[in-house]
């Protein structure tokens, strides 16, 4: 048994990804790349987006928001784990490791909400586009996007209230890079049986729920594909399609692998959450904007507006 007259914690220690300077050196390099990356690719398309009519549209109003979703997420976790990659002392104080959990929870539940949305618009776009514009209307967008950060909040509360309420003494090293439930959880001076039935529960709701219906979308439209007279249009469709399924297989296999089964070592949870907090971030628009011919064209069309201007 724990003992019960340990002082209560009051800041953690971040141990980090490793102890070796070498590896943490390439850790900063690849972490620092990869949000610049995340930053400009995310900002660069929500810009685009608002600048350009003619990707007002629903996708893209969409993809916006994931934009959104993903660039406050990265920024939630990554500058500060850059931080205390040469810091002697990785310390957060409990209501700053409380603040990055609750956030860090809501935007990436927000996201899994999003990509499912965004997998039915696009169920709809090719493989009934006839209804297409009398069902996702603007007011349907906007409801949708709604839905998908209120859902984020809901299951925030939940998960942050099952982590926090339990007692912290003692032992207060947190095994990872970040404040994330499944990591806290470890050091609790209590029974966790029923936080973390919690957050399994949680976890069928934003991650199996949206996988499900994500993979199924997907499959109707491999299917719709297939029918295609043209090998141009089926090899663009599967090109695409494919791109979209390995970011969703990145992102909430990851993710499934440390909130939904049973637990795993320390360092495999801390280096399978480096895909959906740092990588993915990164993935979304290079996947599923920046490629795109119309994105590709309005990023032109700013960049001949500035040169008239600079002109």
């Amino acid at each position: 048994m724990r003992e019960t007259n340990k002082t209560w914690v009051t800041e953690f220690l971040l141990l980090g990804l490793s102890d070796d300077l070498q590896t943490q050196l390439l850790l900063f390099i690849f972490f620092l790349i990869v949000y610049l990356v995340t930053a400009l690719g995310n900002v660069l398309l929500i810009s685009l987006v608002l600048v350009d009519a003619q990707l007002h549209t629903s996708m893209y109003f969409f993809l916006c928001n994931l934009s959104l979703a993903d660039l406050c997420f990265s920024t939630c976790i990554v500058p500060q784990a850059l931080a205390h990659m040469f810091s002697r002392r990785k310390i957060i104080s409990f209501t700053g490791c409380a603040a990055q959990l609750l956030f860090s929870l809501f935007l990436g539940c927000t996201e899994c909400a999003l990509l499912a949305v965004m997998s039915y618009d696009r169920y709809l776009a090719i493989c009934d586009p006839m209804h297409y514009p009398l069902i996702m209307t603007w007011r349907m967008c906007g409801y949708l996007t709604l839905g998908c950060w209120t859902s984020g909040i809901l299951v925030t509360l939940v998960d942050t209230t099952f982590t926090l309420r339990l007692p912290y003494q003692g032992d207060n090293r947190i095994a990872h890079f970040f404040c994330e439930s499944p990591a806290l959880l470890a050091l609790a001076s209590a029974d966790t049986h029923s936080s973390q039935m919690a957050i399994f529960l949680m976890g069928v709701v934003i991650l199996l729920a949206p996988v499900s219906l994500i993979l199924a979308s997907y499959g109707s439209i491999i299917v719709t594909v297939v029918r295609m007279k043209t090998t141009s249009g089926r090899l663009k469709a599967f090109s695409t399609c494919g791109s979209h399924l390995l970011v969703v297989i990145i992102f909430y296999g990851s993710a499934i692998i440390n909130y939904m089964t049973p637990k795993s070592s320390k360092e495999q949870g801390k280096l399978v959450s480096v895909f959906y907090t740092v990588i993915n971030p990164m993935l979304n628009p290079l996947i599923y904007s920046l490629r795109n011919k119309d994105v590709k064209r309005a990023l032109r069309t700013v960049i001949k507006r500035r040169k008239l201007f600079s002109s």
